[in-house]
């Protein structure tokens, strides 16, 4: 699962981060492949995507991932399968669609993702087909292809829902609490106002509305699991 970069895109250049911008583009990159279903490609990866992430610069977003990869590696295929399942497609407030913490659903998320697939074509990126625009690892991928000022602004702009994500996998004791960990570190830190609306969100979750997704895929069903 990959965003494709059309001949007439260039990646982007922009500056003003903590991280040199490839060494933020390899970090986002390892997020994204992290945060996708553990197939057997994946798999086969696990050893290379340890170095990689071994090649990064020593900092706090580097130790959360080398702690995850060494669980990730030392795992059972079927053991990781079930977790991803049960983590992010069982459990509301750790699925890894963002608009969904946002708008619920309801017709604006549908505009939402209307929104952001156009953005990924403004910047020359073809979003993957059979996926949504909001789906974590292709906003990271975007992220890591655009830079940081036009990449990373559909991460700014979901910061609360990537908190609530973050807070829900630390709750449940989830191993891929260190990967958003090493994403959420490198974002804007939360003011204590949007803290308490996070808080706020984890109680009463987003808005509700069955009606407006039917073209962007099916809603949750009511056999998924609420912590």
């Amino acid at each position: 699962m990959r965003l494709r970069l059309r001949s007439d895109a260039r990646p982007g250049t922009e500056t003003g981060t903590q991280l040199a911008p490839g060494e933020r583009a390899a970090l986002l990159r390892l997020v994204s492949l992290l945060l996708q279903y553990p197939d057997p490609a994946l798999l086969a990866a696990r050893d290379e995507l340890a170095q990689a992430v071994r090649a990064l610069p020593e900092s706090a977003a580097r130790a959360s991932l080398t702690a995850f990869v060494a669980w990730f590696r030392d795992r059972q295929p079927m053991e990781l399968a079930r977790h991803y399942v049960q983590t992010f497609d069982l459990r509301r407030r750790s699925s890894l669609y963002l608009t969904y913490y946002l708008h619920g659903d309801t017709r604006r998320r549908g505009m939402a993702l209307l929104t952001l697939k156009q953005r990924y074509r403004v910047a020359g990126l073809t979003p993957p087909e059979g996926e949504l625009p909001d789906f974590l690892p292709v906003v990271c991928e975007f992220a890591a292809l655009a830079g940081p000022a036009t990449g990373e602004a559909p991460l700014r702009q979901h910061r609360k829902g990537l908190e609530l994500i973050r807070t829900a996998l630390h709750e449940s004791g989830s191993p891929y609490a260190f990967v958003l960990d090493a994403l959420c570190g490198e974002l804007p830190e939360l003011s204590a106002a949007e803290h308490a609306a996070v808080a706020d969100l984890a109680l009463a979750g987003p808005p509700a509305e069955e009606v407006g997704l039917a073209p962007y895929g099916p809603p949750l069903t009511e056999l998924e699991v609420r912590p």
